[in-house]
């Protein structure tokens, strides 16, 4: 029995999105059942397999470990709005803040093709939005996955905070936690790190407090809810739990990891479903009235079916392939000692 029998036994997935996010606009990846659940491996393409690795030993804990204790049985999530047009931006707000009652928004910037006039311009409309609805209380934040120079960075945040009427934080302004430090340095606007922490080689608690008021973190990126809590521990610093564009079994993980950690920073990135045009399941994860509560759901037969028949041969085969990898690459070595005799004795 090993990780080579789980993957023959894993069901890749296929779901389109409702828009493009980033340069995905249908999500793939792998889920299987274990002894305790369902898991999902889903890394981006970019991902080479250590980093993969991680993503799989996420995924082993949700489905052979055990999860942590929570501290609250729902979880306020944020909006998020990608690089949209203008009027699109506006209708997301709209339905963001009405329907779904949420009252923080984070809005991806700098994307691949959009100039800064487009991202200023989708701020403003988003601001209009809201004094259209009579809502002064909603927080923006921006994230701009590392696309800026220190240099840019300290001069295009203040045209970002003036178009909000003022950010809640600009997540990873920088590629490097040295940049980051720097902006920090010179802006009053906190500053939010993702990739600072999730793609680390290993983790910097002075680096991070140096570059950081707020901590992102994500569960199944960064191994699971014990890796992470280890790591939330040894920075200090703020927490906000976000998701990777997870289904809502995937979503879980976040899910579990945000209930348990004793102080939130504010409203996690967990609103995800918003984005996926079908899901795994018949009643995917939704916030209501700003909230998610905390569940751990199952697939639906005929839905993972579905999504699965969206997959060819050849994709279910690498996909089952690169979940090996990443067990071999550093997958075996980040889950805990049950969740991998779990996995050797499948």
């Amino acid at each position: 029995m090993s990780i080579e029998n789980l993957a023959e036994q894993a069901t890749a997935f296929a779901l389109p999105l409702t828009m493009k996010f980033r340069s995905t606009e249908i999500r793939t990846g792998l889920v299987f059942q274990g002894s305790a659940g369902w898991g999902e491996f889903a890394p981006f393409e970019n991902y080479d397999d250590e980093i993969s690795g991680r993503w799989l030993a996420g995924a082993l804990e949700a489905a052979f470990g055990d999860w942590p204790t929570p501290v609250r049985e729902s979880v306020p999530v944020n909006a998020i709005i990608p690089a949209v047009s203008n009027e699109l931006a506006a209708a997301i707000t709209f339905r963001s803040v009405v329907e779904y009652g949420l009252t923080t928004l984070k809005v991806k910037v700098a994307e691949p093709g959009q100039s800064l006039g487009q991202d200023l311009v989708r701020i403003q409309s988003i601001r209009l939005q809201l004094e259209d609805l009579g809502v002064s209380d909603v927080n923006i934040r921006i994230d701009a996955n590392g696309a800026w120079s220190a240099k840019e960075a300290v001069e295009i945040i203040p045209q970002f905070e003036f178009m909000a009427g003022g950010l809640d934080y600009v997540e990873q302004p920088c590629a490097t936690l040295a940049e980051c430090a720097k902006v920090k340095s010179e802006l009053f606007v906190k500053i939010a790190v993702d990739e600072g922490l999730r793609l680390a080689k290993q983790v910097d608690p002075e680096a991070l407090r140096n570059s950081a008021d707020v901590l992102i973190v994500k569960s199944i990126p960064m191994g699971g809810t014990r890796i992470a809590l280890d790591a939330i521990e040894q920075v200090g610093l703020p927490v906000v739990v976000s998701g990777s564009l997870d289904t809502s079994i995937g979503l879980a993980s976040g899910l579990v990891l945000a209930a348990s950690v004793p102080d939130l920073a504010g409203a996690c990135g967990l609103a995800t479903g918003a984005l996926f045009a079908s899901d795994l399941v018949k009643h995917p994860v939704l916030p209501r009235n700003g909230q998610i509560t905390v569940t751990i759901p199952k697939p639906d037969p005929d839905l993972l079916t579905a999504a699965n028949e969206k997959v060819t041969a050849a994709q279910q085969k690498a996909w089952q392939e690169r979940m090996i990898r990443a067990w071999y690459a550093s997958g075996a070595k980040l889950v805990s000692d049950t969740v991998r005799q779990a996995v050797e004795q499948w």
